[in-house]
């Protein structure tokens, strides 16, 4: 950047004609190197904008929630468009899904937060808006940005109706006290049901018909009748600028060139560069290098005010210095910290190891950094003796490890591998020696190689989930029968409509973690009961295929505790050592091979077994033949 202004200032007095005469420029292709130069993240030359003009009663925080592909991103679209917030193009498609993975699964994955300018009867309104994700897996990602919003926009899929997020969703938002503005979409189908989705919402939950909006966000059709609802029912921030600094960290993101750029939702007071700050969380101190609104692109501004959701830059530079939750408050002005947020439970564990080891140090400052983006990911130290060094990573699904996984790959290009997934278990010790190691007798146990014998466990506990299944009622028969060959317990059936059901079960979370969902697509009656045999003879066979013959047998087992269930046998290879008899004393040919078979002992003694790596990975991968 330096050198960049000294060669402009340079041309600068070499191309000044002396007093009198305008002085020319430097030439057009180093005006354009000069330009290619700048850092391409910098905020330099953009036009501030003065956030004092938007006092809290004209500001509406609102967040859209709504089922996985009922039409979230494709509102928010809209929204951008018709607030002039960005251009109206055709392009415009997952305007606020920035991640590759995103666009190419169509699906949102992190909550993705602009603010919108909107005139309405005379009055400027700020409108932030925050788009949300559907699906299950993320639904951690639902209930922060809750966090930072008065109301929400509810939408509903004018052909699907109702489905299980809808309600979940629906729940998050109510029990936050949360004004709730039902919309339902994609009326321009040709087997769109609005009436029917109307008194779905009514019979569930208890909102009036007539309150419903009936848009079409791909044709954007009344769209502007959003925009006034918002405006006319959620309420404005209850907040203050004369109160103290008090900035609640809901979201943050890694730049390598400016380091941690905070998503902030302002309790109190106001913020603006050169400001000292100190983060509840870690007690240190920094000063504010940027503060800004999103549009939905970074829009630096003078100052941020109560009630208002922007950005912010204040020099932290290692990934751990952003807590999501934490709370940020003016240096010598202390206040008590804001709740934050429930830690995120992980319901699936995997063990994650390099390719190659010498990738170690990259991928763990990958992981780092990628973690601060999605904080409800966990991680552990894990080593293998197969794979070598790695972790152990908590995630919320297996869309959620997928996705991770994929980002790990395109925004770090990091190959790993990924083991199956697990579900942690608790046992509760009754061994002394045992309870004494762990230092309590209830431990829970998160890699299945680290579990504890069944003579030393009273009893072993499991995770169950409280799933809900929303499915036309002809499907109503298959349905239960799968859901009882999966060990679910039924709590609740509903019928919303006369032709729809919701089913609610409680289920063993390892019985739906891996193919549960794909077994419901296909209403299978889905595996036997005796699985672990099935389980142990598959992977011995799967083994058996991937090691490498030796010259010596080799016995594959699968134990349960010290019971051996399943075993494969690999044949050795073999010479023919009685190829040179012919004919003679049987005495010499019996000596042969009995030398033979005791240097085969021996060798079952002392030889090892080089596994290939891949053979873990084979092994370890789920068929979906299998």
């Amino acid at each position: 950047m330096a050198l960049g202004s000294r060669a402009a200032s340079w041309w600068a007095r070499l191309l000044s004609p002396g007093p009198g005469v305008a002085p020319r420029g430097p030439p057009a292709w180093l005006a354009a190197g000069l330009a290619a130069c700048r850092r391409p993240y910098s905020s330099g030359g953009k036009e501030k904008i003065d956030m004092s003009t938007y006092p809290v009663e004209s500001i509406r925080n609102f967040s859209i929630i709504a089922h996985v592909d009922h039409g979230k991103s494709t509102l928010a679209d809209r929204l951008l468009e018709i607030t002039g917030t960005i251009a109206k193009t055709d392009r415009n498609k997952q305007v606020l899904d920035k991640l590759q993975v995103e666009r190419e699964r169509g699906i949102t994955v992190k909550a993705q937060s602009a603010s919108l300018f909107y005139n309405h009867k005379g009055v400027n309104y700020l409108l932030n808006l925050i788009d949300t994700p559907g699906h299950v897996d993320f639904n951690y990602e639902v209930s922060r940005s809750l966090s930072a919003c008065q109301g929400v926009i509810l939408v509903v899929d004018a052909n699907e109706g109702i489905q299980a997020q809808t309600v979940a969703n629906f729940y998050l938002a109510f029990e936050a006290q949360l004004a709730i503005i039902p919309v339902i979409n994609k009326i321009d189908l040709k087997n769109a049901d609005p009436e029917r989705v109307e008194k779905q919402i009514e019979k569930l939950f208890d909102i009036p018909a007539n309150e419903c909006i009936r848009i079409s966000a791909k044709q954007g059709t009344n769209i502007e009748k959003v925009l006034e609802k918002v405006i006319e029912k959620i309420p404005p921030p209850s907040f203050n600028t004369t109160d103290p600094l008090k900035a609640l960290v809901f979201d943050s993101t890694f730049d390598h060139y400016r380091g941690v750029i905070a998503n902030i939702a302002l309790f109190g007071g106001e913020i603006e560069k050169g400001h000292k700050i100190v983060s509840a969380h870690t007690k240190k101190r920094y000063e504010v290098n940027e503060v800004g609104i999103l549009t939905p692109n970074e829009q630096p501004t003078d100052k941020l005010y109560a009630g208002q959701v922007g950005y912010l830059i204040a020099g932290m530079k290692e990934v751990t210095e952003a807590q999501i939750g934490d709370t940020l408050f003016m240096h010598k002005q202390p206040v008590e910290p804001l709740p934050g947020f429930k830690s995120a439970k992980p319901m699936v564990f995997a063990g994650m190891y390099p390719v190659d080891q010498t990738e170690y140090n990259n991928l763990k400052s990958a992981l780092e950094r990628l973690t601060l983006n999605d904080s409800s990911v966990t991680v552990h130290r894990d080593s293998s003796l197969a794979l070598g060094a790695g972790w152990r990573l908590g995630f919320l699904g297996l869309l959620h490890m997928e996705v991770f996984n994929q980002r790990l790959e395109q925004e770090y290009n990091m190959s790993v591998i990924l083991t199956a997934p697990t579900v942690p278990y608790k046992a509760i010790l009754s061994s002394a020696k045992l309870i004494k190691e762990y230092g309590k007798a209830e431990i829970t146990i998160i890699n299945p190689a680290q579990f504890p014998d069944k003579l030393s466990v009273s009893e072993y506990l499991e995770p169950t989930v409280l799933g809900t299944i929303v499915t036309p009622q002809e499907y109503i028969g298959k349905i239960i029968v799968l859901c009882q060959d999966r060990r679910a317990v039924q709590k609740d059936m509903l019928y919303i409509d006369e032709h729809r059901v919701m089913l609610k079960y409680l289920f063993p979370l390892n019985e739906i973690v891996v193919d549960f969902y794909d077994a419901l697509k296909s209403l299978s009656s889905g595996y036997a009961s005796d699985k672990a045999y099935a389980t142990g003879k598959f992977l011995c066979e799967r083994l058996k295929d991937a090691i490498p013959r030796q010259l010596f047998e080799i016995a594959i087992q699968a134990a349960i505790g010290k019971k051996i269930i399943a075993r494969e046998t690999l044949k050795a290879y073999r010479k023919n050592v009685v190829a040179k008899c012919y004919g003679g004393d049987i005495t010499r040919r019996m000596k042969l091979l009995k030398r033979q078979a005791e240097g085969k002992k021996l060798m079952r003694k002392i030889g090892n077994v080089e596994v290939p790596r891949d053979a873990f990975i084979r092994v370890l991968k789920r068929q979906p033949d299998k």
